[in-house]
């Protein structure tokens, strides 16, 4: 019992500080992409790199968009609830339930709290005002979280990549379709990633005394090859941000294709690695919150 005891304060405490970090986090994303004028124009150069074979991805982006509604959030909300409940998981369903309802709340509440100012880098979207998080990568990733948590030991690492192949996809496709900006779903995959920790903690205080962890459900290689591919993403992203901030700083409309098509890349791939490193951070907990039961 000391043993177990001892692992649960040990799994509490690294929940505490994952949730700690992505605020952190996103605390910096949102400093520096929306009030430093390097931030803002990067940002708006991977916005405006959009342009760049538009017409042949259009309908595979208006598909993703298009899915995305609060018919699907709540039907696919009910979908996670009743698989938690079939599994005889109560409390499982009720925290899903209120990772998805927070993560997105948090979202609106940022989106429509927070001010962008005018650093004269996007006059044209000056009027549209702050859309730091993203409500759309907030939907996306909060389901995927959500669904690994409540699904089965044994199909929850091909849920995670499928999970974070969907998310990522919807996050890059709010970049193509020119509705947000790079560090919107970045900030967005960020308040889904502090509510799964937070939920976690919620999950670790629930669990019974017969809870039994059995660390064959714990993934580890896929946690790890899902962080490292997305940590190699970031890293990739932010050489490519980089690059451009080295070069000229003009007017993003008057760049050459080469600057846009690196600042479309680079954002596309710290949105897509962001996302899969919020994945196997909850990866690499999920045995420990959702454990066997002996009995």
């Amino acid at each position: 019992m000391r043993v177990r005891d001892t692992a649960r304060r040990g799994t509490a405490v690294w929940l505490a500080v994952l949730a700690l970090a992505q605020t952190a986090a996103l605390i910096v994303v949102w400093r520096t992409a929306v009030h430093t004028e390097l931030g803002q124009w990067l940002d708006t150069v991977a916005l405006t790199g959009n342009r760049i074979g538009q017409d042949r991805i259009d309908g595979p982006v208006n598909h993703i968009l298009n899915a995305m509604s609060l018919v699907a959030l709540l039907a696919a909300t009910a979908v996670i609830g009743f698989i938690a409940l079939i599994r005889g998981r109560v409390a499982l369903a009720v925290t899903a339930t209120l990772l998805i309802v927070g993560a997105n709340l948090t979202t609106q509440a940022l989106k429509y709290g927070l001010a962008r100012p005018d650093l004269g880098i996007d006059p044209q979207r000056i009027f549209a005002g702050n859309s730091l998080p993203s409500g759309h990568a907030t939907v996306a990733a909060s389901f995927a979280v959500a669904l690994v948590l409540v699904l089965p030991p044994t199909v929850r690492v091909p849920g995670a990549l499928l999970g974070t192949g969907y998310a990522a996809a919807v996050g890059v496709a709010t970049l193509s379709a020119g509705w947000h900006r790079p560090s919107d779903a970045i900030a967005a995959y960020l308040v889904v990633g502090v509510w799964a920790a937070l939920g976690g903690l919620a999950l670790l205080t629930m669990q019974r005394e017969r809870a039994k962890v059995d660390p064959g459900d714990a993934h580890r290689l896929a946690a790890v090859l899902l962080g490292a591919g997305g940590l190699l993403a970031v890293v990739a992203g932010g050489l490519a941000l980089a690059w451009l901030a080295d070069g000229p700083r003009i007017a993003p409309s008057a760049l050459a294709r080469r600057p846009l098509l690196a600042g479309y890349a680079g954002g596309a791939a710290g949105i897509a690695g962001t996302m899969a490193i919020v994945m196997a951070l909850v990866l690499v907990s999920a045995h420990r919150l959702i454990p066997r039961h002996e009995g």
